[in-house]
């Protein structure tokens, strides 16, 4: 395509910098919003898997890289068990990545418009709306990307190979959090290989840049070769139980919808074109087209992408704010506030559907009736509760040698985490990094089992039976009530301890 001149906002320096302490207001708004609402229900299933193997540290983990568990480690060791302080870290993360991406506005030309309709969209936008509520790997792997773009963006305008540092430490940082990062790093390099930016394969910075990006992942890859690649085996695993359930079906719909907010389409539609236009930053254009390509020919899940949208909007709104800027002050007034009432009203409607507004009403109802993820957020302390209840009910013999025996990660980070509460032992499972764990030493001889059938047990376990129920007081449907809802008491397992913990490994 033939290089073209993006048109840009004629502003002052001032007008710009207004521009940026207004991105900064809106940062601080959303992050604001975020700490009112996060501790309104309990912790999600997710979240509860991280506060496990936080209390578990080490170089990696079945599920995913060691960086968020020690993120998490760090913020229990500061604000114990407080959902709103649990969940601060992720908040700033989503709060620095709209800043960060106002400022790819600002250093793409784009002035006071430009900055604020990038950060409005971000804002906005569903998938970084969740990240802000919870406590996950994405918050951070979003962040990751968002940053990476941003100093792209500084090496292709400043024309300074050291910035190669800072995009390699980026990476490496990002493949700790989250190893869909391959596929952004692989958008990186192909975009760099075909375009004018592939001469920094003769620079020195580039290629420090890489050996720093493998050094930062070199100890969990190390521990991954110790694991005979578990992580690739569970992603596997995880991968074809997600295409049978339909999970990635729709993929290339919902980057219109839950990846950006439905009105910045008018945004990073034409970032994405004004990229492929403008020769000096072409290359991210093919930081986004190289990923969406693998994810929707791999069949990946449609957030997996959510990140590369920010870059895309930053280039729309200057292209945007450019254009705007030439038409007449009426027709002016009209496009700003047709764009800015449609970002308004799908923003309104996303904060409804994923932010925890409410903790009684119709808005609360809304959000739980369209939500499933803050429905997993409800009935772990009944459950804990409860098998607190089951455990105290036991004859003395057996409360003497009792184990509970779990059947997913949001159980095991349950007893694990809210267990000690109610003094109930920690818990034993099969799923993910816990079975690498092992088994308590003795093993216990009666075990209360949560999350398997009485029908599954009787095939691992001796004489189950049906001792309570899981469930909530809300009426909440979600995972545990609707799928798991019967609490066992069973004796010791049918084969020898290390005989069943081999035969029932999980993926999870």
């Amino acid at each position: 395509m033939p290089e073209t001149t993006i048109p840009t906002e004629s502003q002052p320096g001032r007008e710009r910098f207004t521009g940026t302490f207004l991105v900064i207001a809106i940062a601080a708004a959303v992050a604001i919003l975020h700490v009112l609402t996060n501790g309104r229900y309990g912790f999600h299933r997710d979240e509860l898997q991280f506060l496990s193997d936080a209390r578990h540290l080490d170089w990696g983990f079945v599920s995913y890289p060691p960086l968020t568990p020690f993120v998490e480690r760090l913020s229990m060791a500061v604000f114990g068990l407080s959902m709103v302080g649990l969940r601060l870290a992720s908040v700033i993360a989503q709060a620095f990545a709209i800043v960060v991406t106002g400022r790819m506005a600002r250093d793409l030309g784009g002035g006071r418009l430009a900055q604020v309709a990038t950060a409005l969209g971000v804002a906005f936008s569903p998938l970084p709306l969740f990240e802000g509520t919870e406590f996950q790997y994405t918050t951070f792997d979003y962040l990751w990307w968002v940053l990476i773009a941003w100093f792209v963006i500084r090496l292709l305008k400043t024309e300074n190979p050291r910035w190669w540092m800072a995009i390699g430490a980026a990476m490496g940082v990002g493949l700790e959090t989250k190893y869909a990062m391959a596929f952004f790093i692989a958008g990186v390099l192909g975009g760099m290989l075909l375009t004018r930016a592939r001469r920094y394969l003769a620079s020195p910075w580039f290629w420090g840049g890489m050996a720093l990006a493998v050094a930062i992942f070199l100890p969990n890859l190390i521990w991954q070769v110790r694991h005979d690649f578990i992580s690739y085996h569970f992603l596997q695993h995880i991968h074809v139980r997600d295409v049978g359930e339909g999970r990635a079906e729709g993929f290339l719909l919902h980057q219109f919808i839950v990846c950006a907010n439905p009105a910045v389409v008018w945004l990073w539609i034409p970032g994405l074109v004004a990229f492929l236009r403008d020769r000096r930053y072409r290359m991210l254009a093919w930081m986004y087209l190289i990923p969406l390509v693998l994810f929707w020919a791999g069949k990946g899940r449609d957030y997996y992408l959510a990140a590369a949208y920010p870059m895309l909007m930053a280039m729309g709104a200057v292209a945007g704010a450019g254009w705007v800027a030439a038409l007449r002050r009426g027709g002016r007034l009209a496009v700003e506030i047709a764009f800015f009432a449609g970002l308004a009203a799908c923003g309104a409607y996303a904060c409804a559907l994923i932010v925890p507004l409410a903790s009684s009403g119709p808005l609360r109802d809304f959000a739980l009736r369209h939500n499933g993820d803050l429905r997993e957020e409800i009935g772990w302390n009944e459950l804990v509760r409860t098998v607190a209840s089951i455990r105290d009910s036991l004859p003395a013999e057996q409360r003497g040698n009792v184990g509970v025996l779990v059947g997913n990660y949001g159980e095991q980070g349950a007893i694990e985490i809210l267990g000690p509460a109610w003094h109930l032992p920690p818990p034993i499972s099969l799923t993910n990094s816990a079975w690498l764990r092992g088994y308590p030493q003795p093993p216990p001889t009666t075990l209360i089992v949560l999350g398997v059938s009485q029908k599954d047990a009787a095939q691992a376990l001796k004489s189950c039976r049906v001792a309570g129920h899981n469930g909530n007081p809300y009426g909440i449907q979600n995972e545990e009530s609707v799928y798991h809802p019967d609490i066992l008491v069973c004796g010791p397992p049918l084969l020898p301890w290390p005989q069943l913990w081999k035969k029932y490994r999980s993926f999870g």
